[in-house]
């Protein structure tokens, strides 16, 4: 088919001291373990992962700015669905970012834009924040937290694709595999035991 491997479009993930002899694999650009990134989504916590959600925090101020521009009813469908948790939920899914500090700030930035939006004056209290981010049905405004879908959504993520994960892996235990254990035993003691089956693969 004539396809033909750019190499200075490839990257190498690999720590470090790791010692690397194929001449094409050495013309690669190294990455660290820990900055890797997969289709726009960081492998694991740190650096990179608070970089994106930095970015995230960054665009959702901006659009803020410019929602406070057009009706205020306009205003709250397009941060409901567009701004809010549907902005982020691919790195929500993709990224461990439970324990990340960054989801918190979004949330914080979001409960601001709310008050905004809706002409408080005053920042949102703790009450109040939380039944705006109940579902419409249960008497909120549907402005999901991003923090509390973080632990969910990264579940069922993981469930979904494990079939696919242990076909890629060949049998090798997956990177994550530790993690998502300990992930589990957080929800068990926070909630019920965790999903299993099916059920496992519904964030909700």
């Amino acid at each position: 088919m004539s396809l033909v491997l750019n190499a200075a479009k490839c990257q190498l993930v690999t720590h470090s001291g790791f010692i690397v002899d194929d001449p094409l694999l050495r013309s690669f650009s190294r990455v660290e373990p820990v900055d890797a990134t997969l289709l726009e989504a960081p492998l694991f916590p740190g650096r990179v992962l608070n970089d994106f959600w930095s970015d995230q925090c960054r665009d959702l101020s901006r659009a803020v700015d410019r929602l406070c521009l057009v009706g205020r009813q306009d205003a709250l469908i397009l941060l409901r669905a567009s701004f809010s948790a549907p902005r982020v939920q691919h790195l929500l899914r993709c990224s461990p970012s439970v324990d990340a500090q960054r989801p918190g700030d979004f949330d914080n930035q979001l409960r601001t834009a709310l008050s905004r939006i809706t002409n408080n004056r005053h920042t949102m209290s703790d009450l109040q924040w939380l039944q705006a981010s109940l579902p419409i049905k249960s008497g909120g405004l549907g402005i999901k937290r991003v923090s509390s879908l973080a632990l969910p959504a990264f579940l069922a993520s993981e469930a979904t694709t494990l079939l696919l994960q242990n076909e890629i892996l060949g049998g090798s235990q997956p990177l994550l595999d530790d993690s998502t254990e300990s992930l589990k035993g957080r929800w068990e003691a926070s909630y019920d035991p965790a999903p299993s089956d099916q059920s496992a693969t519904k964030q909700s």
